[in-house]
């Protein structure tokens, strides 16, 4: 003990160890005697004087681990929406109304728009829609290797100029995208096409979405549109 009343930190350290060591040692000889033998008898007698109750018991704790990994590796499974004049011959596509986009809350049109880009057959698609995803609720790839960046914006109104330029922050700098894509379910206004214009950003306008949506290719849809404003 120090001259103010106090112990050197030694044997403080000296002092923590063999307490430590002492209540292992409890804790051991607990687990090795009393423990284990409630475990070998009590709880192995109960169990062999009653094995369909056990069994009852013990089948949760299998087949709940065993269901939950097979939900997480099973593949994909994607909704189908037909219209009324699909022909049977034809194989089934994933596609949209846009009355079905407008219906959808902004999670569920996120996850929408990654189905999407599986079906067009972008090799690698993922769904990070979340707090604090800067701006990244999709990321996919292309069949040429290209990073697509895509925010998704189920707004009831057309996406704003501030949301292209926040977009235009992360995408690049942030996900070094080589695709930045932003989805207006309702449109942009003229500042924002006009910043996107200067800044190469993607915008998919709702006539786009509708054409995407329906069956048509994200790149040729897009393509099209381009190609309509040129006519």
């Amino acid at each position: 003990m120090r001259h103010d009343g106090t112990f050197d930190p030694l044997l403080k350290a000296i002092a923590g160890v063999v307490l430590a060591i002492a209540v292992a040692k409890l804790v051991w000889q607990w687990l090795s005697t009393t423990f284990w033998r409630w475990l070998s008898m009590d709880v192995w007698g109960w169990i062999t004087d009653h094995p369909w109750w056990s069994a009852l018991i013990a089948a949760p704790l299998v087949l709940v681990p065993v269901l939950l990994m097979t939900r997480l590796l099973a593949p994909r499974r994607y909704v189908r929406y037909v219209d009324d004049d699909f022909d049977d011959e034809a194989p089934a596509i994933l596609t949209y109304g846009i009355h079905h986009l407008d219906a959808m809350e902004a999670t569920e049109f996120e996850r929408a728009c990654a189905d999407l880009l599986a079906r067009d057959g972008f090799p690698r698609v993922q769904h990070s829609g979340r707090a604090g995803d800067l701006g990244a609720d999709v990321i996919a790839w292309d069949h040429h290797g290209r990073k697509v960046v895509v925010q998704c914006k189920h707004y009831g109104k057309p996406v704003g100029s501030r949301d292209v330029q926040t977009f235009n922050g992360t995408a690049r700098p942030e996900h070094h995208a080589d695709v930045p894509v932003m989805i207006g379910l309702n449109g942009f206004t003229r500042d924002a096409r006009d910043f996107a214009a200067r800044h190469d950003l993607i915008l998919v306008n709702r006539r786009i979405l509708r054409d995407w949506a329906q069956g048509t290719h994200l790149y040729d849809a897009i393509d099209d549109e381009a190609n309509r404003a040129a006519a």
